[in-house]
């Protein structure tokens, strides 16, 4: 499990991976049962089965170790689709976002992690940093074929029709709790091109 934001510690080469991967599952158990303001490192190297001490070799406090091991799941979520028409995209890029919200353990770690972010700029800004901001770089690529191709605008607010998509799927689904029921992603993605100001592939 790495952390973006500091050196690999000494002796680093030496970390067991099978122990980083029981402490990552640990940690998101902890954050699922427990939460982030109420899980502790000795709890999850308890239930990791190992000392504190193997915690504190890869990362140097709970954040920083919170951060690596969410960041690392929700960023190798992100696929970023290349269909070859815009609505296919965009349709497949729903469907992911739909998939991390709903994650059986995403569903129940996510909501808790924006909610504490909302009261600890620190821990605010380091979702931002290591989830939010590489899940939009990845996204981004499908926004430039899609131009490339003439199907969206060459001058498209990019940072926006990010916000649009991703809030397509995370309003009903986080906020409003509300049923994704078939049929929901095409209207959506439908919705979603006219807003973009899309065009058919070739027009």
């Amino acid at each position: 499990m790495s952390d973006t934001n500091r050196r690999p510690p000494s002796g680093a080469a030496t970390l067991r991976a099978d122990k980083t991967a029981a402490i990552a599952e640990a940690v998101l158990d902890e954050l699922a049962e427990h939460g982030y303001g109420r899980l502790s490192m000795e709890a999850v190297a308890k239930r990791a089965g190992v000392g504190k001490s193997a915690l504190y070799r890869r990362w140097p406090s709970k954040q920083r170790m919170v951060i690596a091991v969410v960041s690392e799941l929700s960023v190798a979520l992100v696929e970023e689709p290349d269909t070859g028409s815009l609505r296919g995209d965009v349709l497949a890029a729903l469907h992911a976002v739909a998939d991390w919200l709903t994650h059986p353990r995403f569903s129940r770690i996510l909501p808790d992690l924006i909610a504490e972010a909302q009261r600890d700029e620190e821990l605010f800004q380091a979702l931002a940093r290591c989830v939010g901001e590489p899940r939009r770089a990845r996204a981004i690529g499908m926004l430039d074929r899609a131009a490339e191709r003439g199907e969206l605008p060459q001058d498209l607010d990019r940072e926006l029709a990010l916000d649009l998509l991703g809030g397509l799927v995370y309003w009903r689904v986080s906020a409003r709790g509300a049923a994704l029921e078939p049929g929901y992603f095409e209207r959506a993605a439908d919705m979603a091109l006219r807003a973009l100001g899309a065009r058919p592939h070739g027009e």
